[in-house]
């Protein structure tokens, strides 16, 4: 018998393969839970972090899909039910953080950036909710980020979007609580990640700072979403956190 605080659960996380989400995914498998590991279409991203899990023990399964695609969403959850019999935490953590000023903008790349954080967040939520509801101790997290809460040069897609993930948690926290479903939002800041070299380093990360001056990795908001998941954290619903070292003090 495994004394692991998740253990016989199942989690899904969307936007798995790197940085946040990879994170994400293995300290759900550290906790016990087999996790579904959605990218949207980097198979070997998606391969190396199940076999990351399976490597230390653990249970995992690819799900190759776009959340904006409700039928793919559908197809993920049915996976997952078929190969684990159930789902008890689902992470709303795929996201597109592109920067463009509003002027040079197309309403294609707006609600590109929208369909995926806030229409994929529904979809995933809509395929996931008969088997969260069977849970009993199920659970949301969505992970929204801290320009949605400071603004950001050249990101009105993404604050906007970010955003938006608050009034859903709030909406869900009332009408999944009599089903015992918590519901929270999660905002990272100032997350060391890698990325593109040729891309300039986001505006707000140049006019925000820590209090202790250092960077957060991955792992500080893993560990987060891990406790949100867990036992400890049943009374907690409805809520906007934030792992960003002092640097947005909400």
């Amino acid at each position: 018998m495994s004394d692991k605080e998740l253990d016989g659960r199942v989690a899904v996380v969307t936007g798995a393969g790197r940085n946040i989400g990879r994170a994400i995914a293995l300290q759900l498998a550290a906790g016990g839970a087999a996790v579904v590991v959605n990218v949207r279409r980097n198979q070997k991203e998606a391969d190396s972090v199940v076999k990351e899990i399976e490597s230390a023990g653990g249970y995992a399964l690819a799900a190759i899909g776009d959340v904006a695609d409700a039928a793919a969403m559908q197809r993920m959850a049915a996976v997952a039910a078929e190969r684990f019999g159930r789902i008890d935490y689902l992470i709303n953590n795929a996201a597109l953080r592109h920067e463009k000023p509003l002027d040079q903008m197309t309403f294609a790349e707006w609600r590109e950036v929208l369909g995926v954080v806030l229409d994929g967040a529904f979809h995933c939520v809509k395929t996931c909710l008969a088997h969260l509801r069977k849970s009993g101790a199920g659970a949301i997290v969505n992970i929204g980020g801290m320009s949605a809460h400071t603004g950001s040069k050249n990101r009105i897609h993404v604050t906007t979007a970010k955003a938006g993930l608050v009034g859903m948690t709030r909406g869900l926290a009332h009408d999944l609580a009599a089903d015992n479903i918590t519901v929270n939002y999660l905002s990272p800041g100032l997350i060391g990640t890698p990325r593109d070299p040729s891309q300039p380093e986001p505006q707000h990360h140049s006019i925000h700072h820590t209090l202790s001056g250092k960077r957060g990795v991955p792992d500080d908001v893993a560990t987060m979403v891990r406790f949100l998941c867990g036992p400890g954290a049943r009374y907690i619903t409805g809520q906007s956190l934030h792992a960003n070292g002092g640097a947005f003090l909400g």
